[in-house]
Formats: C-alpha cells, sequence, structure tokens
C-alpha cells in the first residue's frame, strides 16, 4: 500500500472534473470520516468524483501506483470499508443524479445518491423503489449487496428492480451491463457487493406506489410479545414489511411516555403497501400483541418512511446477522435475557421478517445466496467510545451462537463486520461463491477491489 508521498495531489487536481482533498487542506477531518466514527483512518487523498471519468481516472491511477483504494457511496459499511490508511477514498457522493422515465417506469440514479433523496424525487411521482430503511445510506453500497427494506416482501430485494448498470472496472474501463452486455457481471454484481467494479450508475425499475400504511409502533419487550410479532408478521400478506428492533433501553423520545424510557422495547417499523383498510386489518394482529407504548402507524405517503432523524454516529456497530427458518422455541427469552447483560450504551437485536417476493426469484438467478430464509437477525452493540471493543464483540457472538445452537448459519452480506473469509462463506452458498470467484478473476485478477466483503480470485467453497 503507498503512503501520502506517493501521490501528486496537485497532479491528480488537474485530471479530474471533480473536487481532492488532501491532508493539509481545509475539510479534510470531515472529509475522510465515515458513518461509524470508530474508523479513525487517514487517506492519502479523497476525491470526491465529479463524474465516470473521474471514476475511471481514479481507478487507473490506484492501480498504476498500488495505492489502496476505498469506495464509498453512504459510508455505512459495518467494517468500515469506505475508508483508508494511506490510500485514496472514491467518495461518490457528489454523483447523485435521478433521472425519471415515468413511461417506462425505471429511473438512472447515480450511486453517490442516498436513500432517502432517491426515494423523495422518485416519490414525486408516485413511484419508488425498494431500499432500505435508513435515509442516508448510500444506493451504491445498500443495492449491490442485495437491498432488504421496506418492500422486501412485496416487491423483494433491491437487486430484484436492477435493469442495467454502468460499471467502471479495474482496467478503468467503463461498461453498460445488463442481460444481455457482459451477462456475467450484471449477475455479480446483484448481490457480490463492490469485488468486480465501481457501479456509477444504476437504472431501477420503479414501482407504483404512493400512499401506504406505515410507521412506528412501540411495544413492550416480553417474550410472547418477541414470538408473536414474529409468528404474526410471517402470516401477514406480502403487502405487509416489518423491521423490528429489540432494544435492551426506550431511547428518549418524546412520544415515549417518561416512564417507559430506559426500559426494553420493541420499536416496530413496518409498511404496508396497499389499500388503506386493508392494511388496517393486516396491522390489527400486531396491535393485539400487547397495549402499544406508542402508536405511530397511519396512512401516509411512502417517502415519509424516510423523514425520521438519525442517531448521532457511534463509534462501531459490532455484532454480526443470521438468516434463519424461523425463531427457535425460546428464542425470545434468550434475545431478552443476553440484552440484560450487554454493556455497550445502544444494544439491539433487530428481526426482519423476509419471504414473499423475495422468496420468488430463482435461485442462482442474481449472487444473492439465500432466498429461502425467512427471517434476518441482526445482532448489535453500538457505542461512541472506541474501547471495550472486544467485550461488544465477545458479547454479540455468544448471543449469535445461542440463537443458532452454535451452527453455522448464513448471513447477509450487507450487515456483516470485519469477518473475513467465515464471513464471505456464510454470505454464499458454494456453486454461487465458485461463480463469483470465477467472474473476480476475468474482471478485477489483481484484487483491486479488496475493500469489501472480498471475494478472492484464487477463493473457491467446495
Amino acid at each position: 500500500m503507498k503512503t501520502q508521498t506517493d501521490i501528486d495531489i496537485s497532479n491528480l487536481r488537474a485530471n479530474l472534473n471533480g473536487q481532492v482533498i488532501g491532508s493539509d487542506d481545509a475539510g479534510y477531518d470531515e472529509a475522510r470520516r465515515v458513518f461509524f466514527t470508530g474508523f479513525d483512518r487517514r487517506p492519502a487523498a479523497i476525491v470526491h468524483a465529479g463524474d465516470a471519468s473521474d471514476v475511471a481516472r481514479v481507478v487507473s491511477l490506484a492501480r498504476e501506483t498500488g495505492s489502496e483504494l476505498a469506495v464509498r457511496s453512504g459510508g455505512h459499511s459495518r467494517a468500515g470499508h469506505g475508508t483508508s490508511d494511506g490510500g485514496i477514498v472514491l467518495d461518490l457522493s457528489a454523483m447523485n443524479a435521478v433521472d425519471i422515465d415515468v413511461d417506462g417506469r425505471a429511473a438512472w440514479a447515480q450511486t453517490g445518491v442516498t436513500a432517502g433523496d432517491y426515494t423523495r424525487t422518485t416519490g414525486k411521482r408516485g413511484l419508488t423503489t425498494g431500499l432500505g430503511d435508513t435515509a442516508s445510506v448510500g444506493l451504491g453500497g445498500i443495492t449491490l449487496v442485495g437491498g432488504m427494506g421496506f418492500l422486501v416482501r412485496k416487491h423483494g430485494l433491491t437487486i430484484d428492480d436492477v435493469l442495467a448498470a454502468e460499471v467502471v472496472t479495474a482496467d478503468g474501463k467503463l461498461l453498460d451491463v445488463d442481460e444481455r452486455a457482459h451477462p456475467d457481471l450484471f449477475w455479480a454484481i446483484r448481490g457480490g457487493g463492490g469485488n468486480f467494479g465501481i457501479v456509477t450508475r444504476l437504472r431501477l425499475r420503479l414501482h407504483e406506489i404512493d400512499r401506504v400504511v406505515g410507521g412506528l409502533l412501540v411495544l413492550p419487550a416480553r417474550a410472547d410479545v418477541i414470538a408473536g410479532l414474529v409468528a404474526a408478521a410471517a402470516e401477514a400478506p406480502d403487502e405487509l414489511s416489518i423491521i423490528a428492533n429489540v432494544l435492551k433501553k426506550a431511547p428518549p423520545l418524546p412520544f415515549i411516555r417518561p416512564e417507559h424510557r430506559g426500559k426494553p422495547v420493541v420499536m416496530a417499523q413496518m409498511v404496508y403497501a396497499g389499500e388503506a383498510a386493508a392494511g388496517e386489518k393486516a396491522i390489527a394482529p400486531l396491535r393485539a400483541l400487547a397495549t402499544p407504548l406508542a402508536d405511530l402507524v397511519r396512512p401516509m405517503r411512502y417517502p415519509e418512511m424516510y423523514a425520521a432523524s438519525e442517531a448521532h454516529h457511534p463509534a462501531f456497530s459490532l455484532g454480526t446477522n443470521l438468516l434463519l427458518d424461523e425463531l427457535s422455541a425460546g428464542g425470545a427469552e434468550t434475545i431478552l435475557a443476553r440484552l440484560e447483560t450487554a454493556t455497550a450504551a445502544v444494544t439491539a437485536v433487530q428481526l426482519r421478517i423476509l419471504g414473499g417476493a423475495m422468496a420468488r426469484i430463482a435461485d442462482g438467478a442474481t449472487a444473492f445466496g439465500h432466498r429461502r430464509a425467512k427471517l434476518m437477525v441482526n445482532i448489535s452493540a453500538m457505542d461512541p467510545r472506541v474501547d471495550n471493543r472486544a467485550e461488544h464483540e465477545a458479547w454479540a457472538a455468544e448471543l449469535a451462537e445461542a440463537l443458532s445452537g452454535g451452527v453455522t448459519t448464513p448471513a447477509y452480506a450487507g450487515f456483516l463486520g470485519e469477518e473475513g473469509k467465515d464471513g464471505v462463506r456464510r454470505a454464499y452458498p458454494p456453486a454461487t461463491l465458485n461463480r463469483l470467484a470465477q467472474v473476480k478473476r476475468q474482471y478485477d485478477p489483481d484484487n483491486l477491489f479488496h475493500l469489501n466483503l472480498n471475494i478472492a480470485p484464487e477463493m473457491r467453497k467446495g
């Protein structure tokens, strides 16, 4: 890896349309930050790319100089992949244009746009693409690993709506890819992450979704409530998608009464993408699980799901995720008992009920490896401090082992941290991983794009 002295900042500026920030420039400390502030790294240069030609030039520079290359759209990587010590950070956030083809029900979007801005832009036409649940996440990062959010049961993963892409490969070429042009690369970028190139634009299918029944339902965190929520959500119509966070401590939010703050709660975000009366009927079993501590679920325009302010950035989000067929008997009790022992400032176990449209796509149609999973459990310990990291990691690992029964489980690539080859093998079944490694050898044989859940060119799983 090259150090700062190996990169000529002034020459780099002269050859790019976007902005280049070096360590001596004002704004450097802000520009090098990623979402999780514990990754306090000092890149030699941060390039805010202005267009795809900038991306191609930076890729060529990194290849020619041997500089480490970190690619960032929203900077939310749990493993800190959007930054580097001594390398080049390619920041795509200025590439955020969205062009809507109303008649064709599709949009071309640059991958630096955030999920919230994309949804607000398309929502003005009563159209949308299912992304994640956080407004500030970058389109590129969330899409390439799958994209699992408020419409996952209704319309599947984000990658199921990818129609085409523009990709800068390791040789600096800009390729147009779709089912006919470079079909192997098109298959790989739909679930295989940023291993194969830098996606600068995506053509995404748009769905006619304007008004939904959605919002936040807060329930007391009891074992019967957690188990009942998972069961009721699994039996609900595909129009209803739910993301529920079981928190050790209810935050001091204005809509939560003081006597409930600091106590265990279930904060369930949900969207019913259909007619309002049917949505109220579908959500009724969830409201009946217990007297709600807060009920903000109502008819709304879909972009309002991304309107809430986001919490302050923690140093880390330590943990892992599991893709399961079901929440085991006693699983809810295990979650509550283990949350009680956690010492991080914020600890949460997120439950995403899957199925529906996501499961109806054929295995192997995309590089997403676990279509038939019915439940994702995302374990997270977040803290503003950088110390006690090992303690929080151990807590998360023990909870994961307890919920999995000690068996290695599949995982969602988007919520894995620094899990190395074990994480890669959990994210991709053997046949998928072998095919991904083959595509990697073709498009990035020297592993230039390695700051990701890395699929090395030589990687195999038998």
